[in-house]
């Protein structure tokens, strides 16, 4: 059985929801986070399929710097977060009202 453009793009669909889901739904920090690098690792996955399907490298670049881009996106993130927590011994994001204008 191959694996086709097909099962990448579902597969990816699928990463998607359940990232879309859990940002819409919990409520911890850390876990809309989480669900937020599933969304842009469904984005890479995407990006990947078809990359490979056209014969063309720049969808594997463009892979690469979303990846660098993200880790430096989670390391400030979190950074950001642990200070909150000190501050409010929370991270319940319907309990943060210090970015509220």
């Amino acid at each position: 059985m191959e694996v086709t453009l097909n099962h990448y793009l579902v597969l990816a669909s699928a990463l998607f929801l359940t990232g879309m889901v859990g940002v819409i739904v919990r409520r911890n920090a850390l876990v809309v986070m989480m669900c937020i690098e599933l969304m842009l690792c469904a984005g890479n996955i995407v990006f990947a399929a078809f990359s490979e399907k056209w014969g063309n490298e720049a969808g594997h670049v463009f892979v690469l710097m979303s990846f660098a881009v993200a880790a430096a996106e989670v390391a400030i993130g979190l950074a950001i977060l642990v200070e909150i927590y000190r501050r409010r011994r929370t991270v319940n994001l319907d309990e943060f009202k210090i970015l509220r204008g």
